[in-house]
């Protein structure tokens, strides 16, 4: 089956208002930004997103913000986006914070079919207490705050129940892909894009390289075409255009015959 399609716009044409996306990504790494800015502009609002964490200000996950598309967000990490945090304090954004190896394995257990399983992360926290503040109102007090979760001792030790994430869309970019949606990715972003692959009931997938059925090779396909609906084959500049979260140089450090200066 050729899963290819022909744009941006068609692949997200039945993402509707108040949907569920499960979206990866690490860091900047492995953005499906394509997808996201046809989402921007085909203009489903109300969206609740699953990810590792929610883009930057004006890239990735950033730009839905910024149009205030989306109401509620599960992510582990949201330290480098000023907006969401400005969003979240002033009570226009719900927040469900989760352990990063949890959200990841929830993700997983949603794609296989597993609806809850015990973790030891957050034993003893509010993670497994409750109350953490997941939406704020306009005076700053807490309007929503997480429940409690069961706790159960297995060989003597705490483990706190953890529910599967599945969601009506996940959107993912990969490196290569070929027609019948088999995805390779590249290092970093293989953490998240297939566990939200296979948590999407319907799994949109960017290319940076599009491939004929059988030039990958089965032992080098890290997500099999059954969890993808729809490819997206990118061109050179969108494959091309790729930000860095944060910049580090080393100091300027001259050297001279006398010594260090």
């Amino acid at each position: 089956m050729d899963k290819v399609v022909t744009s941006a716009a068609e692949a997200v044409a039945e993402i509707h208002d108040g949907a569920s996306l499960a979206v990866g990504g690490f860091g900047l790494c492995g953005i499906p930004a394509v997808l996201i800015q046809a989402l921007l502009e085909q203009g489903a609002a109300e969206l609740s997103v699953v990810s590792n964490n929610c883009g930057v200000d004006g890239w990735g996950l950033g730009v839905l913000l910024e149009a205030r598309r989306i109401s509620r967000a599960m992510c582990s990490y949201v330290g480098e986006n000023k907006e969401f945090a400005r969003q979240y304090l002033a009570g226009d954004l719900e927040l469900e914070l989760v352990p990063q190896g949890t959200l990841a394995e929830r993700l997983r257990a949603g794609g296989c079919g597993i609806p809850a399983f015990f973790t030891p992360a957050g034993v003893g926290t509010q993670i497994a207490e409750g109350g953490l503040p997941w939406r704020y109102d306009a005076k700053g007090n807490v309007a929503v705050a997480s429940p409690r979760k069961e706790v159960r001792e297995y060989d003597g030790a705490q483990y706190v129940l953890e529910e599967s994430i599945t969601t009506d869309f996940a959107l993912v970019r990969a490196a290569k892909g070929d027609r019948h949606g088999n995805l390779v990715f590249d290092k970093s972003a293989r953490n998240f894009n297939p566990l939200a692959a296979m948590a999407g009931r319907v799994t949109i997938a960017e290319v940076e390289e599009l491939l004929d059925p059988g030039e990958l090779a089965p032992d080098a396909i890290h997500l099999p075409g059954v969890f993808v609906r729809s490819v997206l084959a990118l061109t050179s500049s969108q494959a091309a255009d790729k930000r860095i979260e944060k910049t580090t140089v080393r100091a300027t450090h001259t050297v001279t015959a006398g010594g260090d200066n």
